[in-house]
């Protein structure tokens, strides 16, 4: 099902770019590709449909995204308790001798 889905999501959003880059930024639409158009349906109800379509696959792409969120598996995700707890651990820390911290404090003077 998961598959199944994630299909529909990758062939929507390739619809969906699509759509968006037919569209003419100023809102002009189709309207220099489709001229013969103009005389059955008009420029506007391009522009229209380009619009509901652009509105229509961002609905169904958010549908489908909240579907796929909801069909995972819950193992997949981690419950509380299921790893433990790593902490790393510090390698002893070896005290220098008397002798050298001495010396050290007779140079400095």
């Amino acid at each position: 099902m998961q598959v199944f889905i994630f299909v529909l999501i990758i062939l929507v959003c390739v619809l969906l770019a699509l759509i968006v880059l037919i569209q003419n930024p100023k809102g002009g639409g189709l309207d220099s590709s489709f001229s013969s158009a103009n005389q059955i349906g008009g420029v506007q109800r391009t522009a229209d449909f380009l619009e509901k379509g652009t509105w229509s696959l961002a609905i169904v792409l958010f549908v489908l995204c909240l579907a796929s969120a909801g069909f995972q598996n819950s193992s997949s995700i981690a419950q509380p308790g299921q790893f433990e707890e790593v902490v790393p651990q510090q390698a002893p820390i070896e005290e220098a001798p008397a002798e050298a911290a001495e010396e050290l404090i007779e140079e400095e003077n």
